[in-house]
């Protein structure tokens, strides 16, 4: 398999392992196909490219008769050939961005890379930031990742560690010193990494357990994160000694990830409060072996002698007074190595953490007994070199403690209603609370608060339901006590529509003991209370709801205890779904600042956390636009952002692309609260009529929306006969059902699978439908109003995000391919009407962003992208004119056919490959 030559200079080296890799796939298709198979590719891939650059009708027909002329096995082995191409080609751009980095380091002219740590730090000192106001902002930062195993990452884990063993050698052979023997080893291995991705099922043959999905999250923190969020702490504090050398810097650990795999149980049965538990022993498993591994090393290195070294008396005396503990043959044998002493003491007590009384009981016990041993070194060593390895563990343990990875606990706020009735009604306090009004619950629920004794009763016989939520606050407790208060920090609540939802949560809190209200009126509260916004109208109520919390004393009370902050979930998914992109993000944007100031009025310091996902129709795209896309006087609070198990591998599967992505994040979030605590114009530039604008706009778009997506009676059909969605079930690729119910109902259709679908069938609805209408509408009023649009496209970063993500969204969807499915609708004229509304809404919208942007096409800001998915659309049309074909046959056969639903999971697997990004 070729590709097309670009004469672009820097993408030689791209190019060079693009056309080595489709080589090598092409040797693997002629010896399990022979030429006949890589013909069949090759003529299927150049009619495609032909019918991109001239639609003619002959070269359709020639392709179509191609497709079905396909028979089994040959059809299979085209598909995969088409699909395994993506992954090699996305490795190599991978690499590549790698390489370019590195690259650009090397320059001795290079400057700052933009986004960059060194950057951030240049800019703060430029523009004459004191120390002062560096360190308080660096104090107040944070930031927290939170990885989801939400069900679009269609790659198994063995198909990972192919990749990423690809991705090595590619990098190996890039080394400018390799021997001409040295270089041809590696390309053995290259060849026979390729042949085992050829070789090796795709498809997982079973859907994934949670517990599958908790070891492929663990897969990150094992081969990246771990040594990652360190390096990124530790070259911040670097350039800011370098640039700033006259002063001393502490920099926090302001960058953290958690976790939602084993702890979601919103619409997933299969999350229980043992399978939390699980979790929890699972990733103090894998810390622990990496802190064993470090320690290992470092006593290697450690091996001074008191005879020539004078180390601290408080290291003698702990080592003195510790040995004694340890179990014959643990300690070590050499007396003078005195480091060594030490260290084998924190090893034996590490490995017995939960085990015996010798083990630490928590992180800082570990912590104390590595710093005795930096403190010491300090004293002998000339400078930090040395000690680097050993600083970097204590960061590691800051990070991580003895949990890893923090688990958040997400509920629906229905749950929490019905345990909360069933045990209001057995005590005796209200019969119905369920029926109550929403002034009358808050009545109920805040005597029940004020009052110290427990509403649940011993021994008694609850419903499953409410029982099972017992078992969910008793577990949290549970967990405090063995693994910290840091292992379960939030508890999210979806759905959330009222006050009444949050303190429903706080009562079931109570009756575990994680909330106490004790007999003197001092209040203990161990864990965080997260609203959920979801839907456009619970986004636009978000303000009132916190407002009436924050009034409340017993709410205050409870804030009080946890550092006066609230933290606030913004969902991206079902916002879009229910109301489409612009109202979305414009609502999400405006629910934003109505609860910042809100809440400065309560002195509530807050944490957003941004629920997106991976595709743009879910607020995906890298981190750090996501970061400039907020509202600036927000980036002074907490950030917390979802990183979806789609763009996992993408981000996190090697270490330099880790790295970069969450320099950017950090770099970004750096500069902007720094901006923002001086008040700079830089940070709060936007004008009003620019937000009546976006008003306007938004207020259009949601009418156009909705009436396509609720007004009209056919689109549900159109849905679901027009895109894979009833086959999409059938990919195991996540644990959780796709509806939050048995229900065929719209409302209960999950997200995720909604936007999965329209992106398979390139339609990619959910990520830019009815923004046309809106923008065009609001431009044609007057010549005033389109110039008013561009200035706000050059001057504020919220409206060119979602201008350069409306291109981003056209340019992946097609409406040349999209047309293909209109064969899978029944009704003709059904299928017909509503496509050409499709077409008319993509041709308006494309229209006006090229007037707002003064392009002559979409995406010209962005050339490597552009050109990325224009290299990329002759290998995905061939998947997507198979899907159809396949899926026709699929639906035509009365009994299920394993085999054609096999060929239909494969090209949904390659579209996913191939377009990237896509749930």
């Amino acid at each position: 398999m070729t590709t097309v030559k670009n004469t672009n200079d820097h993408t030689t080296p791209l190019r060079r392992d693009i056309h080595a890799l489709g080589k090598m796939l092409g040797n693997i298709l002629v010896h399990h196909g022979g030429e006949e198979l890589l013909n069949k590719v090759e003529t299927i891939r150049q009619l495609t490219k032909d019918l991109r650059k001239n639609p003619d009708p002959a070269t359709y027909e020639q392709l179509k008769k191609e497709m079905q002329s396909l028979e089994p096995p040959m059809r299979s082995q085209v598909i995969r050939a088409f699909s395994i191409y993506f992954h090699l080609v996305n490795i190599a751009e991978q690499n590549h961005r790698v390489r370019r980095r590195r690259e650009y380091q090397l320059r001795e002219d290079h400057g700052a890379q933009p986004f960059s740590l060194e950057s951030a730090v240049l800019n703060l000192k430029n523009n004459e930031f004191s120390k002062d106001v560096i360190q308080d902002v660096l104090d107040k930062l944070s930031l927290e990742l939170i990885i989801t195993a939400h069900p679009t990452e269609a790659t198994k884990r063995t198909v990972l560690e192919i990749q990423k063993r690809i991705a090595t050698i590619l990098q190996q052979l890039d080394h400018p010193q390799m021997t001409l023997s040295e270089r041809e080893d590696l390309q053995d291995s290259l060849q026979n990494e390729v042949t085992a991705l050829w070789q090796t099922d795709e498809l997982r043959e079973r859907k994934p357990t949670v517990m599958d999905e908790v070891r492929n999250g663990l897969y990150y923190f094992d081969e990246t994160l771990f040594d990652v969020l360190p390096d990124i702490h530790q070259e911040l504090e670097a350039r800011l000694e370098d640039h700033f050398p006259d002063e001393d810097w502490s920099v926090p650990n302001f960058l953290r990830f958690g976790s939602w795999i084993g702890g979601d149980r919103d619409g997933n049965p299969n999350v229980t409060p043992d399978l939390t538990w699980q979790t929890l022993q699972k990733q103090r498993k894998l810390v622990l072996k990496k802190y064993d591994a470090v320690l290992v090393e470092l006593m290697k290195r450690f091996s001074h002698s008191s005879a020539q070294v004078t180390v601290t008396d408080e290291l003698r005396d702990a080592i003195e007074n510790e040995e004694p503990m340890l179990p014959k043959g643990k300690k070590w044998r050499v007396e003078r190595e005195i480091y060594r002493r030490k260290f084998a003491i924190i090893l034996e007590r590490l490995r017995q953490v939960g085990q015996s009384e010798i083990g630490y009981e928590s992180e800082e016990q570990l912590l104390d007994d590595l710093r005795q041993i930096r403190d010491s070194a300090k004293t002998h060593q000339p400078g930090k070199n040395e000690l680097k390895k050993l600083r970097k563990l204590i960061r590691q343990v800051e990070l991580f403690g003895f949990h890893l990875a923090t688990l958040d606990i997400r509920n629906h706020s229905g749950e929490h209603e019905s345990a909360v009735t069933e045990l209001l009604r057995k005590v005796g306090i209200q019969n119905d609370y369920a029926s109550l009004s929403e002034e009358k619950k808050l009545e109920v629920l805040q005597e029940v608060l004020k009052d110290p004794r427990p509403i649940s009763l011993l021994n008694e016989d609850y419903s499953e339901a409410t029982q099972e939520m017992l078992n969910v606050f008793q577990m949290i407790r549970k967990a405090h006590l063995e693994y910290g208060k840091r292992s379960i920090e939030v508890y999210l609540i979806s759905m959330t529509e009222s006050a009444s939802d949050l303190l429903e949560v706080l009562v079931l809190a109570k009756e575990a003991g994680i909330y106490r209200l004790h007999a003197d009126g001092t209040v203990e509260s161990n864990l965080n209370i997260a609203p959920l916004l979801e839907t456009v109208d619970d986004l636009v109520a978000g303000p009132e709801i916190l407002k009436t919390l924050f009034e409340m004393d017993v709410y205050h009370k409870h804030l009080n205890k946890r550092s006066n902050h609230q933290e606030i979930m913004l969902g991206y998914s079902d916002g879009s779904k229910d109301g489409g992109t612009l109202t979305a993000n414009w609502r999400l944007y405006k629910a934003q600042q109505e609860i910042h100031d809100m809440a400065r009025e309560y002195n509530v310091g807050l944490k957003f956390f941004h629920g997106r996902g991976g595709s743009l129709g879910r607020g995906g795209g890298p981190l750090n636009r996501s970061l400039l896309s907020q509202p600036a006087e927000t980036l002074g609070d907490g950030v917390k952002i979802t990183e979806q198990g789609e763009v996992l591998s993408s981000r996190y599967l090697l270490r330099d692309i880790a790295y970069r992505s969450l320099e950017q994040g950090a770099s970004t979030l750096l500069e902007g609260a720094a901006n923002v605590s001086q008040e700079s114009e830089q940070a709060y530039h936007r004008e009003e009529a620019w937000e009546q604008a976006l008003e306007d706009i938004s207020e259009i778009s949601l009418k156009k929306y909705q009436s396509l997506v609720f007004g009209d009676k056919d689109f549900l059909t159109y849905f679901n006969e027009a895109t894979p969605l009833q086959e999409i079930s059938e990919l195991n690729i996540g644990s959780r059902p796709m509806k939050r119910k048995d229900s065929s109902k719209f409302e209960n259709l999950r997200a995720i699978p909604w936007v999965f679908s329209w992106t398979q069938n390139r339609h990619l609805i959910p990520a830019w439908y009815a923004s046309g209408t809106g923008l065009t509408e609001y431009a044609d009023r007057s010549v005033e109003h389109l110039e008013k649009l561009q200035k706000m496209y050059q001057n504020w970063p919220f409206f060119r995000s979602t201008i350069n993500n409306l291109q981003m969204a056209l340019t992946k969807a097609d409406i040349q391919t999209a047309k293909e499915y209109k064969a899978l609708v029944n009704d003709e004229k059904l299928g017909e009407r509503i496509f050409q509304n499709v077409v008319d809404e993509y041709d308006r919208t494309k229209d006006i962003l090229l007037r707002i942007t003064g392009d002559a096409e979409l995406l010209d800001h962005q050339p490597t992208i552009k050109e990325s998915v224009r290299l990329r659309n002759p290998y995905v049309d061939p998947l997507n004119f198979l899907q159809v074909e396949l899926i026709k046959e699929l639906r035509n056969v009365e009994d299920k056919n394993d085999n054609i639903l096999t060929e239909v999971l494969l090209t949904i697997s390659g579209i996913a490959a191939g377009l990237r990004n896509t749930g």
